[in-house]
């Protein structure tokens, strides 16, 4: 890795190019980066960092894979685009992966990524209910997306009073707290909406048993059951459906990020009745299940089971664990999370300037919340680099004390 000082030459150009073009929404990137192979990554300036936020949890393969090059070369060279008016053999096949990954099957709508995926799962809720119901009930802490649909199930007052009165009503409750949830469930529910594990609120893990007792209450109240797994599907977590793996069978799931493996894709699976509530007319995506996006997202399925990569996440992810258990630093209060998904969690807010001095010694992470850095790197991350990282942390614990 390449310990740094700054943002070198060729960096600082570009952010000010950026500065003048570009909208204010993400401020100005303190990184540049030019090239990738595997878990690791390099900027303008030629400095290497290990890769361990992924791009959001999306580089599933890591960058440049040879699976995922050779596929949407082959396809981008043979049909890049068709819109939904023609169909064509990588979406069908995709669809047909996807389905299988749900006990009994499921009917598939492919989105553009993990919002417009939301946003679809919400239709799919509005047309079943009939107006019979409206009210929706979510997690506080949640993140579904930006759109003004999903904006409006995700638990972040801050994201959602600028773009106010948003669609509703929606009721939040607090995340994991099974008799709140209960309480919240009514004959007014239409659908309960929520993530098996919260990915922007921290990697917060629930208790055992928390989504089939969501389950539950959704049965008894006649609400649907919305699964948001855009983060923990397909192998973050170490499983292909988080829920699933869970004995849990949503009525709506929607996945996106690691699927397309850097290539921009989502998807909805829809079981049971919500299966057919979309009809010739209610939705559609000039752009969503994109040939060259579908041809990634076969090759990412295929390499997670040809190398054994769920089992590789749990592993790798349980050996993380246990040398994060090792630390003994007090601004390390505590870490969580499954597979390759983690958080550490520090006893001041003090996460950006982790975040800053890990990018300086040649760790990109990405702090979540002030107080929480989240780890979502390649699912192909080797056990010697999970391990570099680990031995690096307590000095830069001790950096930002």
């Amino acid at each position: 890795m390449t310990t740094t000082d700054g943002p070198g030459t060729a960096t600082r150009a570009l952010q000010a190019r950026w500065d003048a073009v570009m909208m204010r929404n993400y401020g100005t990137p303190p990184v540049a980066l030019s090239r990738g192979s595997g878990a690791r990554v390099w900027d303008v300036d030629g400095r290497e960092y290990l890769d361990l936020i992924g791009g959001i949890a999306v580089s599933s393969l890591g960058h440049a894979h040879p699976a995922v090059v050779e596929a949407v070369s082959r396809q981008v060279a043979t049909l890049a685009h068709s819109s939904n008016l023609a169909m064509h053999e990588p979406g069908v096949a995709l669809a047909e992966r996807l389905s299988a990954l749900v006990p009994g099957g499921a009917r598939v709508f492919l989105s553009q990524d993990g919002a417009t995926a939301n946003e679809a799962a919400l239709k799919i809720v509005r047309k079943h209910m009939q107006g019979r119901r409206t009210e929706v009930v979510s997690t506080e802490g949640g993140f579904h997306g930006r759109t003004l649909g999903a904006l409006s199930v995700t638990g972040t007052p801050a994201k959602r009073a600028p773009f106010e009165p948003l669609p509703g009503p929606v009721t939040f409750v607090r995340y994991a707290d099974v008799e709140a949830l209960r309480a919240a469930v009514t004959e007014r529910t239409a659908a309960v909406v929520l993530e098996p594990v919260q990915g922007e609120g921290g990697v917060v893990v629930p208790p055992a048993g928390y989504l089939a007792a969501v389950r539950e209450i959704c049965d008894a109240a006649g609400a649907m059951l919305v699964v948001d797994e855009v983060q923990s599907g397909i192998g973050r977590a170490g499983e292909w459906l988080l829920s699933v793996a869970q004995g849990v069978v949503p009525d709506v799931i929607t996945l996106a990020k690691g699927l397309g493996g850097g290539l921009p894709i989502g998807a909805v699976l829809a079981t049971g009745e919500a299966a057919s509530v979309l009809q010739p007319g209610d939705h559609g995506s000039t752009f969503g299940g994109n040939p060259v996006s579908c041809a990634a997202a076969l090759a990412v399925l295929d390499t997670i089971e040809r190398e054994g990569l769920l089992e590789h996440v749990r592993a790798l992810g349980d050996r993380w664990a246990a040398s994060f258990d090792a630390i003994e630093d007090r601004l390390l209060v505590a870490h969580r999370g499954l597979g390759l998904w983690r958080a550490l969690e520090l006893g001041a807010p003090v996460a950006p300037a982790l975040e800053a001095a890990a990018r300086e010694a040649g760790f990109l992470v990405n702090a979540v919340r002030p107080t929480t850095i989240r780890l979502a790197p390649p699912l192909v991350l080797g056990p010697a680099d999970a391990d570099r990282f680990s031995a690096a942390l307590p000095g830069l614990l001790g950096a930002v004390a």
